[in-house]
């Protein structure tokens, strides 16, 4: 599309530059020369702007943002056909100074945690005011969230919006789905469908790229990524960011679950969400603590000085007491007067002394030692390898088991346990944990209960009391959903209860033939029947009565299917009334009110003119939309 910048659009718009162009539309910066002030002007490309379907699309743009009035919403001040001039379908829109949350990302990478709630919240504001007026966004991503100089977060672009009041946005082909691939929900990808449940999936994406830094997926085509989308969990913000709090980490998990029903319903249960956590982290009615938790050092004992009279003592109690000359002269003797004996019997016990030193170093110390066995319960796996491999020790997993208490991978017990011994080289025997015994309810929706039940039955479960409803969706007799829903991790014997279709609720059909269309419109209506009225011509049936209908009279018809009235606008044919002597432009009336066209011929010079004569002649019977000529004079 070439630059229309200097054109003046609707004789109002002053096109100043172009500020950005997309594959639909392009942006200009405007003067709105009646108010004086700045606008932000949208124009369709030429191209589009001959396919009905894309123009109704972009009239629909204009709908939605104008249905919608929130300070975090892009206000949408007109819309129309530049009538004069460059031949353009466009929407005025306010003029947003700033960048977009993709600048940010660009920028920054990822985000502080605290910022990125504070940008979340607005954004899930905005959201949240569409979902209650039915108007589900579709396209939500870092490039339709725009930041102002003054720092205001404004959601712009509701071309793909969809709600009851704009009606549906897709594409003449129903194959395209229309937004970004990296924010698409599974249901958008695989179904082309949308509520407000994907609105939330979207914004949990840009969740996860504001607090992480990049996206959840990355594949070398589009494809690649909506089908990650569709069959892979969005990765945990924990694995890969470990000051994530918890509790954020299970928001942004549960907002981007494959499975509609286990999200928020809506971008307000979302934001209520988010707003508990932010206060948890950042509690703004607590005061601040003023304890000091200063680590206390110990006190070091300093040595104790000696009294003089201590050091004497000292020296004292060191001197040895000499033998006497006569005790060594006995002892020298006795050591001479020693037998082969006494001799022969210290050999043994130096044999023995050495023989048990030997064992000992054997058994203790050497190759006959057996290795003390650390403790690794709470560890995992790969912990009480890097601990036992380097004493030589092998590890096997003996058993897995459920606990309730110890985290999925953590060691319970070993054998030997801690402190026990084993020969070196030998093995240690551990059973590790399975975590808390939980089991996943399977996709129950649209089998029958037999089925259902025996899906059930595969696990540790119980299958519960059945309840049914009407559903227009699901045929009679087949399940809609069971409580809990599917894709809910419970304990074993958990008591699952389905919820069973009764089909399409109906009403009896009464015939309506020759009473008010009006009254057949509003009572058809009321029992929830879908009604068409057409309107003809009838000799026979008054004019607003009942003609025909479709079906007629009926005991039972399903509630929501369609109902055609055709309704009478009365005889086709009017008699022609007696105007002579009434002035033209009453006389004109009162003809055309009987549908009738009428051509009038002007005699003579009076100002006031009056029928002087009438073709066909007064009382003639002529077909509605007939001409008639009046001759005035």
């Amino acid at each position: 599309m070439s630059d229309l910048s200097g054109e003046l659009i609707d004789g109002r718009y002053q096109l100043t530059r172009q500020v950005a162009n997309g594959g639909m539309a392009s942006i200009y910066e405007a003067i709105d020369t009646r108010l004086d002030r700045k606008v932000a002007v949208k124009i369709m490309h030429p191209h589009l702007a001959q396919d009905e379907a894309f123009v109704n699309r972009f009239i629909r743009e204009a709908k939605a943002a104008a249905a919608l009035s929130h300070p975090n919403i892009v206000a949408v001040q007109d819309q129309g056909w530049n009538q004069n001039g460059v031949p353009a379908v466009f929407i005025v829109m306010e003029l947003i100074e700033g960048y977009t949350l993709r600048d940010y990302l660009n920028e920054r990478g990822r985000f502080e945690i605290k910022d990125a709630i504070n940008y979340l919240t607005p954004i899930l504001s905005a959201l949240s005011a569409a979902h209650d007026l039915g108007i589900v966004h579709r396209d939500i991503k870092p490039e339709n969230i725009l930041i102002s100089k003054e720092g205001r977060i404004k959601i712009a672009d509701f071309g793909l919006a969809r709600g009851e009041l704009i009606g549906s946005t897709m594409t003449v082909e129903s194959s395209v789905i229309l937004g970004s691939v990296s924010y698409l929900s599974p249901e958008q990808v695989q179904r082309g469908v949308a509520d407000s449940r994907s609105d939330v999936y979207a914004v949990g994406i840009v969740a996860f790229e504001m607090l992480i830094g990049e996206k959840p997926f990355l594949g070398d085509s589009p494809i690649q990524i909506a089908y990650m989308h569709v069959n892979q969990e969005i990765p945990s913000l924990r694995s890969k960011r470990k000051e994530i709090p918890p509790a954020l980490d299970e928001l942004i998990m549960k907002a981007t679950n494959r499975d509609p029903d286990q999200r928020p319903r809506n971008a307000g249960e979302f934001l209520k969400s988010l707003e508990a956590i932010q206060h948890e982290i950042d509690p703004k009615t607590n005061q601040m603590k003023l304890e000091l938790d200063l680590p206390v050092e110990p006190i070091k004992e300093k040595p104790r000085v000696k009294a003089k009279k201590e050091i004497v003592e000292e020296k004292e109690e060191t001197i040895d007491v000499k033998e006497t000359t006569k005790e060594i002269r006995i002892k020298k003797q006795k050591r001479r007067k020693s037998s082969k004996r006494v001799r022969r019997n210290r050999k043994v016990a130096l044999f023995l002394a050495v023989a048990l030193g030997v064992g000992g170093w054997y058994t203790l110390v050497g190759p006959g030692s057996r290795v003390v066995v650390p403790s690794v319960v709470g560890g995992t796996y790969d912990d009480a390898v890097s601990t036992l491999n380097p004493l030589g020790l092998t590890t096997v997993i003996l058993e897995k088991r459920f606990d309730e208490d110890i985290a999925k991978g953590a060691i319970i017990e070993s054998d030997p346990p801690g402190g026990g011994r084993v020969a070196a080289g030998g093995e240690v025997k551990l059973i590790i944990s399975k975590g808390p015994e939980r089991y996943t309810i399977p996709l129950l929706k649209g089998l029958t209960p037999e089925a259902a039940q025996a899906a059930v039955e595969k696990f540790p479960l119980a299958l519960g009391a059945s309840s049914e409803i009407f559903n227009k969706d699901i045929p009679k007799g087949f399940v809609i959903s069971s409580d809990p829903v599917s894709g809910t991790q419970v304990k074993r014997d958990t008591t699952v209860s389905l919820i069973i279709s009764k089909g399409i609720e109906t009403a009896a059909l009464a015939s309506y033939v020759g009473k008010s269309g009006e009254q057949a419109l509003n009572e058809l209506s009321d029992l929830g029947f879908n009604v068409d009225s057409t309107y003809a011509f009838d000799e026979n049936v008054l004019s607003g009565a009942v003609i025909s209908q479709t079906p007629n009279g009926v005991d039972a018809a399903p509630k929501g299917s369609k109902v055609v009235l055709v309704v009478s606008k009365g005889s086709q044919y009017v008699f022609i009334p007696n105007v002579f002597s009434i002035e033209q432009s009453k006389a004109t009336r009162v003809l055309q009110d009987l549908e009738l066209k009428v051509v009038v011929k002007k005699l003579g010079s009076k100002k006031t003119k009056q029928v002087t004569s009438i073709v066909p002649r007064v009382g003639s019977k002529v077909k509605r939309g007939s001409t008639v000529t009046i001759t005035v004079g």
